[in-house]
């Protein structure tokens, strides 16, 4: 089949995929003489996405035609759009370079509209694979982390925010698994004069930060429209839903279909800030407290003191009690006996000096204990 890509013409399907103008109304089937669009797969506020073929290479290869309006883009002229379509065109180009970005084939302007042909991703978007499969764990949620935000690190280096994430905007490529970033038919270039001004609000509703939808979008819109997606997709509800307008507070840790790592979960929480300056920045600011979270996590603090803290072995030392009454007495008699023999003390270790001394002190001494024992036992 072959599909009109006049806005404009009543019946846009064609039956035969060979002719070269619409059978309705006249128009040019065939886009810069070799794209052919086969069926519209997508429409959104920026244009119309269409699945088509390149007729001219042999294999006749699957590609993607992205129809742009140039009203859409918030300019007064169709000059003015042309101008900024060519600026988007050759950042894009750039982007295109990346293995998570569908390439780029052609961009070019027919019969005063706009059109962007990219390389064809074959695979199912995220919406699906969570209609299908059911909520993703904190597993899946990492593994999205960490591709996606190097994918958007890529961007932002090049001054491209993208403005329109969520889950049918990542694809999960069949034939690698890897998730392919895809419509950057919102993307905007981040100039410092683009920053400073208000600008279209651009994005799908339930993934736009609130300075995005009044036409600032930032960097950090990017993180923002990432973090709803992560909550679309551990939650299966819609981000508008796990939000409590009420309180102005996010309430998506109820709607939990798995349990979540509660330091992944503040990650989450930064990056949904709704001021932007409580936000992550940079998307290496996430990345940061991403990857160190498995070691916080790994160090229980809690679980290693309730084997240093108790010490049963201070207890037995106090068991020693002080001597007796009457062990005390006699080594005061003792001391006292021993006063006159203080002289003595420099030749005590020569046991030869005195021996008959010392066994008659301690015969006085035996005979004392006996004596005092015995008035006691009596």
């Amino acid at each position: 089949m072959s599909y009109c890509l006049n806005p404009r013409c009543p019946k846009p399907e064609n039956a035969d995929n060979n002719i070269k103008f619409c059978q309705t109304c006249g128009s040019k089937l065939l886009l810069k003489e070799r794209y052919r669009a086969i069926k519209p797969i997508g429409q959104g506020g920026f244009g119309i996405t269409f699945l088509a073929v390149d007729e001219d290479k042999p294999s006749k290869p699957r590609c993607v035609i992205k129809q742009f309006y140039p009203q859409a883009q918030g300019t007064n002229t169709l000059q003015k759009a042309v101008e900024l379509f060519t600026q988007e065109a050759m950042r894009l180009d750039e982007l295109g370079k990346h293995p998570q970005i569908p390439e780029l084939l052609a961009y070019f302007t027919q019969d005063d509209r706009q059109f962007l042909v990219q390389e064809f991703i074959d695979g199912q978007n995220l919406a699906q694979e969570s209609a299908q499969n059911g909520a993703f764990n904190e597993t899946q949620i990492r593994q999205l982390l960490n591709e996606l935000l190097s994918v958007l690190q890529f961007c932002h280096q090049r001054q491209v925010i993208h403005r329109d994430i969520k889950p049918e905007n990542i694809i999960r490529r069949a034939s690698t698994n890897e998730l392919v970033l895809v419509d950057f038919g919102a993307a905007k270039i981040a100039s410092n004069a683009a920053l400073n001004q208000t600008g279209t609000s651009i994005g799908s509703p339930e993934y736009v930060a609130p300075e995005q939808i009044r036409g600032k979008a930032i960097f950090a819109s990017d993180i923002y429209s990432l973090g709803a997606t992560c909550i679309r997709l551990l939650t299966e509800r819609s981000p508008f839903d796990s939000y409590d307008i009420n309180n102005d507070t996010w309430i998506w840790r109820q709607y939990l279909k798995t349990p979540l790592n509660e330091q992944l979960g503040k990650v989450l929480d930064k990056m949904l800030e709704s001021i932007p300056v409580r936000r992550y920045q940079t998307v290496e600011e996430v990345l940061k407290d991403l990857h160190k979270q498995p070691h916080i996590a790994a160090t229980p603090p809690k679980s290693a003191k309730p084997t240093i803290q108790p010490p049963p072995t201070s207890p037995p030392t106090v068991v020693i009690k002080p001597p007796s009454q009457i062990d005390f007495e006699l080594e005061e008699l003792k001391t006292q006996f021993l006063g006159s023999n203080k002289p003595q003390k420099n030749i005590q270790p020569q046991p030869t000096s005195q021996p008959s001394s010392k066994s008659q002190i301690d015969e006085e001494l035996e005979e004392l204990k006996k004596k005092y024992l015995g008035n006691n036992n009596s």
